[in-house]
């Protein structure tokens, strides 16, 4: 299987890569994939006729892997102007090195007695497997970073390295712990190879422009994986070197000296600063820019909107995102004062911040400059800036710059950012991101703003709404006691007469306190309770209320009972009766019916008066604040047919000019079992 295994894979990996050299001129990632397709073949061929372990195999293997990342970094490095091209070659070189030193360690052992060769093996395995799981960081890459327009012929490419280097991590992982070449995964890889063929060959028919993206996290991730390589390599070495020199105690030297270099190591890697010196020196020297915008945006994003009930206000997630984006170790928001800006949100922020005069708004809004505070302390600033600056924080060591913070031209705040664990003096990276945050977050604080004033414009028109249908009832009352008023000097001497005045005046001062009650802001609206009520009974209690101010007739059957509010009922007729009223003569009775038609209970108020337009009733009737009455509010059709419609009822109107009124209220009548709960 080793044999037939291989040679089906040189077989078709050399096919391959002949019907490609006509091709191989046309590009570099073009010819380095030729030469690595001709490096996979004479690969495989040498294990097939040779052995995996010969000398010359394991060249070829090394040859085969730096060909695979040639062709990748051919591929990395097409943009030949591109601003991350000394990370590509160092990312690149590092691993080369290691695959090298692979190969290597292979020719000073074939110099050596199988006896002593015993440590290079392991070594030379342990760097293998170095390699193989630096490939599969740089395949990763691959995939995360690939043109999406590229990735139909690509993407296959990507598919099959990950799959040959996976096979190959395999095979040294196993061969580490068993201390010898496994031949079943020998096989096992010879099959593996041979079908990874037919994969390139579709790739080969399916390309692109196979132009890559590099990313910073690709090469930090490699490099790290190198240094975590090169201090295996230092480790072991220092271990053999004790060993040599401890004699008997070599053991307890060996332990203690691992495990207090791992622990001295760590805590020197867990300090903020040397993390944040790291990154610095690494985008210093590595990148054309200091910043991967794309991950800081994203960070940046993330902080402004993170979720939750727990999550930090607006204000503070505000300052947290712009002080990240610097790594700024603290920050502190100032917000318009007046004239000036006084102290808002903190974040790690310590110590009171003294309101500032108008001139330091002033001139941030006029110039938009971010001010570096450090240059304003040396003298290196205009005259206008240094004035603008005010002393507090100039004394405070730890302020770096200050961002304002404008909105359409105007400052709605700035952050005060305090020095990033390495000092540094802000570049023109650092001042173009801090000035395009600073816009973003002006837009949060306005719209935070506008929506805080928008909800307390609400509570006004809320209470506005509230104290106009107060008004409303406060009027009828007022017109029902002025008629009464005007009744009492004829019929005072009228027993009857002065026992509907009396319940008319307990009831008016009954709802009056009813309204003050409404119009306070802690008032909440009763929930509609819903319950049989009988009809003519209740019209017949406010009609009796009424008739001390205007003729009110009554009929119809008291078996009616309508599923309904009591307290809303009595509420929506006293509005439609009120409006009857003001529309009669005084001569001319409102009368009031109560009936059923099939499943429901209807009340008809109709009244003699002059009567509305069609087009009146369709387009105003209903329209709060529109009234065809001299003063009137116009809110008792539509508080009626608002409270019948929460009752699960309708209010419709029959009205003729010069002919009178009819408003008919209909609500669902109560059914047996609920008049039978009620009882």
């Amino acid at each position: 299987m080793i044999l037939w295994g291989h040679a089906l894979a040189a077989l078709l990996f050399g096919l391959l890569a002949l019907s490609q050299i006509r091709h191989a001129a046309a590009a570099l990632p073009r010819m380095a994939f030729v030469l690595a397709l001709g490096a996979m073949a004479l690969w495989a061929l040498a294990v097939a006729g040779i052995g995996a372990t010969d000398l010359t195999a394991q060249l070829l293997e090394a040859l085969r892997n730096l060909a695979w990342f040639a062709f990748m970094f051919a591929l990395v490095r097409r943009d030949r102007h591109g601003p991350e091209s000394g990370a590509i070659l160092i990312v690149y070189g590092v691993v080369a090195t290691i695959d090298l030193a692979a190969g290597a360690l292979a020719l000073v052992q074939a110099a050596l007695p199988v006896a002593d060769g015993a440590a290079l093996i392991a070594a030379r395995t342990v760097l293998q497997m170095m390699v193989a799981v630096s490939a599969l960081l740089l395949v990763h890459h691959l995939y995360t970073a690939v043109v999406p327009r590229a990735r139909g012929g690509i993407m296959l490419v990507v598919a099959a390295l990950a799959m040959m280097w996976l096979v190959d991590l395999a095979l040294y992982a196993a061969s580490y712990a068993e201390a010898r070449w496994p031949v079943e995964l020998i096989a096992m890889r010879g099959l593996a190879m041979a079908s990874l063929a037919p994969v390139f060959a579709l790739a080969v028919h399916r390309n692109g422009d196979w132009r890559l993206q590099f990313s910073r996290t690709v090469a930090y991730q490699s490099l790290s994986l190198a240094a975590i390589g090169l201090y295996v390599i230092a480790m072991a070495l220092a271990t053999s070197l004790l060993a040599t020199i401890s004699g008997p105690s070599a053991r307890i030297v060996q332990t203690a000296f691992v495990f207090g270099s791992t622990a001295a190591l760590f805590g020197i890697l867990s300090t903020p600063w040397l993390r944040a010196w790291t990154r610095v020196k690494l985008a210093k020297h590595l990148f054309a820019h200091r910043y991967d915008y794309r991950e800081a945006w994203l960070g940046f994003t993330d902080t402004l909107g993170q979720p939750g009930e727990d999550a930090a206000p607006l204000e503070v997630r505000i300052v947290k995102a712009v002080a990240d984006l610097t790594d700024s170790t603290a920050g502190l928001l100032l917000v318009r004062d007046g004239a000036g800006l006084g102290q808002g949100a903190a974040w790690n922020w310590t110590g009171e911040a003294p309101a500032t005069e108008a001139v330091l708004p002033a001139f941030l809004e006029e110039t938009g400059r971010i001010v570096a505070l450090d240059a304003v302390r040396e003298g290196d600033c205009d005259a206008d800036e240094h004035a603008a600056v005010p002393g507090w924080m100039l004394a405070r060591a730890d302020a770096w710059v200050l961002v304002p913070l404008l909105h359409f031209g105007k400052l709605t705040g700035a952050i005060l950012l305090a020095r990033p664990p390495v000092n540094r003096a802000p570049d023109w990276e650092d001042l173009d991101l801090l000035r395009l945050a600073g816009r973003q977050v002006a837009s949060y604080l306005a719209e935070a703003r506008a929506q805080h004033a928008l909800a307390e414009a609400q509570r006004f028109d809320e209470f506005n709404r509230r104290f106009a249908f107060i008004m409303h009832d406060l009027k009828n009352l007022v017109s029902q006691l002025s008629l009464v008023a005007r009744n009492a000097e004829r019929h005072a001497d009228n027993p009857d007469f002065r026992a509907d005045m009396v319940a008319t005046l307990k009831e008016s001062a009954a709802r009056m306190n009813d309204l003050l009650a409404r119009l306070s802001q802690h008032h909440q609206p009763r929930p509609e309770a819903m319950a049989p009520v009988g009809v003519l009974r209740l019209v017949q209690r406010v009609a009796a209320r009424r008739r001390a101010q205007h003729a009110i007739t009554v009929s119809g059957d008291k078996a009616c009972t309508a599923m309904a509010d009591a307290g809303r009922l009595e509420q929506v007729i006293d509005h439609l009766l009120q409006n009857a009223i003001d529309a009669s003569a005084s001569a001319d009775p409102v009368s009031i019916r109560v009936g059923a038609e099939g499943s429901d209970i209807i009340i008809d108020v109709t009244d003699q008066g002059a009567g509305m337009s069609a087009v009146f009733v369709r387009d105003q009737l209903f329209k709060p604040f529109v009234s065809s009455k001299v003063g009137g509010f116009g809110l008792g059709a539509f508080e009626a047919r608002q409270l019948t419609m929460a009752m699960g009822g309708s209010v419709s109107v029959d009205s003729r000019e010069g002919a009178g009124t009819r408003f008919r209220i209909t609500l669902p009548a109560a059914i047996g079992e609920a008049m039978e709960a009620a009882a």
